[in-house]
């Protein structure tokens, strides 16, 4: 089990995703590059708000807030690019 959390639990789940990928640029789109899919999308979620220790309101997100690597720790970390 992995002792790394916050931003960067969320960079290791998303490389569980893509095995063959051994880091993920920060301005990737992680929609289009398949490395966050619908089908993955609700796990995401329970990630981030896991490692951000807030619930996520789908009505106060955008989908754009969740493309790229610094999209989400824009957001979510509240953290620059």
């Amino acid at each position: 089990m992995s002792t790394v959390t916050g931003f960067d639990a969320v960079i290791e789940y998303l490389l569980t995703k893509r095995p063959d990928l051994t880091s993920i640029d920060p301005d990737l789109d992680l929609v289009e590059n398949r490395i966050l899919d619908s089908l993955g999308f609700v796990n995401f979620l329970y990630v981030l708000e896991e490692q951000t220790g807030e619930e996520i309101l789908m009505e106060n997100v955008t989908p754009s807030d969740f493309r790229t690597i610094n999209s989400i720790r824009k957001r979510f970390f509240h953290e620059s690019e």
